[in-house]
């Protein structure tokens, strides 16, 4: 496997290096191989991996990204279950096959309240998005340019095949952390996620098919794994549910769920199983939680979770609900949760609820 490592190609601490590692890649390109960022910090702003590149940050290396919106170009992407264009992911693979994000360094969002995280959720933009939805405007036409666009996630190959995101440490994103769309074959293994900010969701599949999730470690600002397919009618019409996805041999030590199913799962959710699991702490809300509602809607079926251990949660070791933020009316498209099966779980400390056991 042929190396091109990035300081070949003009990066070097201190200075923005986007230029370089782009031309890095674009030659691994050709041969195939491994874009290595050495030892050292080096700042860029999005890279866009093609096929048959690894990209290796080794040991000692810290790849930090601009913070700067202007930088990332409008890419077709899925923003909370709704396909359009914005603000490109950090790293972003679209339709390759063979794309790999590697090695034992760090990958550094940089994001804060000063910068990403200061503006959630644009509520105009948002509005305007759900709008164009309602509407039935092409995709195509709803762009979101810099300054408009929304939060973009961390890693997201989007319609790729053979993925693979092994052994990184991810600090401080934008929003997802991990988050493959429309994609086939993934694996996740071995990844450190320590990401705080609001919807910092640390690996979410979304509308993938066999995907393995083993090994990995997740302190996160939201879920920590959340399965998704899509939101609402948007979800409905590309109509491509997540299914045959293995979790395991995990560590979950903040985060609202541990391993969940949803909100945006329209598309519908089939055949996850997830065994030898470790919720520590007490920083977890849930350690397996199903969430949909009536504009969702969506079928979620054959979940089986085996061999979890929870030390602690702060609300309901397994929690389903179907009302999940449910609208004020009924939204018409009833969600089914059927077929889930949990056995040898073992909880150290849950609150009581005088409600049945449920939240309200």
């Amino acid at each position: 496997m042929a190396d091109y490592v990035i300081t070949d190609y003009g990066a070097a601490a201190g200075i923005d290096s986007t230029v370089a590692i782009a031309k890095a890649v674009e030659a691994c390109a050709l041969t195939g191989g491994r874009v290595v960022v050495p030892e050292g910090s080096f700042l860029t702003g999005p890279i866009r991996l093609r096929s048959n590149v690894e990209l290796h940050v080794s040991a000692g290396a810290i790849l930090r990204f601009l913070t700067d919106a202007s930088a990332y170009p409008i890419v077709r992407t899925r923003w909370q279950g709704i396909e359009c264009f914005s603000n490109s992911p950090l790293i972003y693979a679209h339709d390759e096959t063979d794309v790999a994000v590697t090695g034992t360094g760090t990958l550094d969002g940089g994001a804060s309240t000063a910068n990403w995280w200061s503006s959630t959720k644009p509520r105009a933009d948002w509005e305007r998005l759900l709008r164009m939805v309602a509407d039935d405007v092409p995709v195509e036409q709803r762009v979101f340019p810099p300054g408009h666009g929304f939060r973009p996630s961390f890693i997201q190959p989007y319609a790729c095949r053979r993925v693979r995101i092994e052994d990184v440490r991810i600090v401080d994103a934008p929003m997802w952390v991990v988050h493959p769309v429309y994609c086939s074959e993934v694996l996740v293994r071995g990844i450190t996620v320590h990401s705080l900010g609001p919807n910092n969701d640390g690996c979410n599949p979304d509308s993938c098919t066999d995907v393995v999730i083993t090994g990995c470690s997740f302190s996160t600002g939201d879920d920590c794994i959340a399965i998704k397919s899509g939101r609402d009618d948007d979800g409905r019409r590309v109509g491509r549910p997540s299914r045959n996805i293995l979790v395991e041999s995990c560590r979950f030590t903040a985060g609202h769920g541990a391993l969940t199913i949803g909100s945006e799962v329209s598309g519908g959710v089939q055949n996850v199983q997830a065994r030898e699991l470790h919720i520590t702490g007490s920083a977890v809300d849930y350690a397996i939680r199903i969430k949909t509602n009536s504009e969702r809607g969506g079928l979620i079926e054959d979940v089986t979770a085996s061999d979890i251990t929870v030390d602690a949660v702060t609300t309901s070791a397994v929690f389903v609900t179907t009302r999940h933020a449910e609208p004020d009316q009924f939204g018409g498209h009833a969600p089914v949760v059927r077929n889930l099966t949990v056995s040898n779980l073992t909880v150290g400390s849950a609150p009581a609820h005088d409600n049945g056991g449920f939240p309200s």
